[in-house]
């Protein structure tokens, strides 16, 4: 990729995630630009006060707009909003103090509510019964018909916002499918507010939530799609291995093996101890670094506190059971699998994954020369939408023809 805003990875892929959501209403470049200007390189601080300030002063911008009756600018300016605050949210993990994340994803939600409010039709909460208790998501139609219509169950990653789940939502309803987001465990709001964690077997997560959308009249019940995004590449072929109710699935990317992300890190006599079992002797030596470091203590902390845990064996133990290798073989839906080129949280997995699968399948490359490449396509999200949609169409249609077979392996 030839343009460089910022020498930190992790900075410069932020940045490609905010300028490839702008198609989507999800921030304007110039904002983002000039926000960014001033950053230093690696202070996460720093960019958490920079997003912090702009989203407040969009947020106030939205406030004066719909005071006056306005209500198209202040829903699209809420919806800037709500996106500042979860790039704000970004950078916690670098903070020295992590007390900012909760009040600051509450006004991301709480601006994500008065966007979605203005919505025609307007974006429904609703209330996912889930083993006792609900999860919360929000539906998404094309119309008040009532008519029953596709429609695609979007799962989100390991921690991104909302707002990344609208970003396949509005395509979606764009093409006449409904669209229904949810939290799940360890996800923003169950993570955030009720301290629940992730869980493997998110079999157990999907088939709630479908359901619940077969509840609704405008829910077309042979015609669900299943998509998951980063982390989610994992959790779609898990629960597709036992949930066999949806007519297609997307991986975005195909993940078979969650830990691999985790285990790169250690040194091989750690992932001796780690395989040997022997949980006080690789505490020993994983201890000292992690408190020597107050920044490596912090991205751990935020990292670990998904899977319900900050103990070190555990959590690495725990992350080793998110490994789609031993229920591979049951997945029978015919899913497309995305495969970017310079793939950095689980390469070579997207094409281990469609090898695996002995189903229906597709997969699909995008490459540096697209301007798609990296994970999830940051920046090539409207190559996506139309290599994706199209597919499922031809899924759910299987006369249509569609052109995002013919160009990929």
């Amino acid at each position: 990729m030839g343009y460089r805003f910022f020498g930190s990875d992790d900075f410069q892929f932020r940045v490609e995630i905010a300028l490839g959501c702008v198609g989507y209403g999800l921030g304007d470049v110039g904002e983002v630009l000039a926000t960014i200007e001033n950053i230093t390189d690696g202070s996460d601080q720093e960019w958490f006060d920079a997003f912090l300030a702009l989203a407040r002063r969009v947020e106030g911008i939205a406030d004066d707009c719909a005071a006056a009756g306005h209500e198209v600018s202040a829903r699209d300016t809420y919806l800037r909003a709500c996106t500042y605050y979860s790039y704000a949210n970004e950078a916690v993990q670098g903070l020295d103090d992590p007390a900012p994340l909760v009040p600051t994803f509450k006004s991301h939600r709480r601006c994500w509510d008065e966007f979605a409010a203005r919505c025609n039709p307007p974006i429904e909460p609703v209330a996912i019964p889930y083993e006792g208790r609900t999860m919360p998501g929000y539906f998404m139609k094309v119309d008040d018909s009532g008519a029953p219509r596709p429609t695609v169950i979007l799962t989100n990653g390991s921690d991104g916002a909302i707002t990344a789940m609208y970003m396949v939502g509005l395509p979606a309803i764009q093409r006449g499918y409904n669209a229904l987001i949810y939290d799940g465990p360890g996800q923003q709001s169950m993570l955030f507010l009720d301290n629940i964690p992730f869980r493997p077997d998110w079999e157990n997560v999907v088939t709630p939530v479908v359901d619940y959308a077969l509840t609704r009249p405008e829910v077309d019940p042979t015609k669900l799609v299943l998509y998951g995004c980063s982390q989610a590449g994992y959790w779609v072929p898990r629960a597709l291995a036992f949930e066999h109710r949806f007519a297609a699935a997307v991986a975005d990317p195909g993940v078979v093996d969650v830990s691999t992300s985790w285990a790169e890190h250690l040194p091989q006599p750690l992932l001796n101890l780690l395989a040997a079992g022997k949980s006080e002797e690789f505490n020993k030596y994983m201890s000292p670094g992690l408190e020597s470091s107050p920044a490596e203590r912090r991205a751990w902390n935020f990292r670990s506190r998904p899977y319900g845990s900050d103990d070190p064996y555990e959590v690495f133990k725990a992350v080793q059971q998110y490994n789609v290798r031993p229920v591979v073989d049951k997945i029978s839906t015919p899913i497309l699998v995305c495969d970017p080129e310079d793939e950095q949280c689980w390469p070579g997995q997207p094409k281990e994954l469609f090898d695996l699968i002995k189903g229906p399948k597709e997969r699909v490359v995008f490459t540096a020369a697209e301007g798609a490449n990296r994970h999830c396509e940051p920046m090539g999200r409207k190559l996506t939408d139309q290599r994706m949609f199209d597919w499922i169409a031809t899924i759910l249609d299987p006369e249509l023809e569609v052109s995002a077979r013919a160009d990929n392996p």
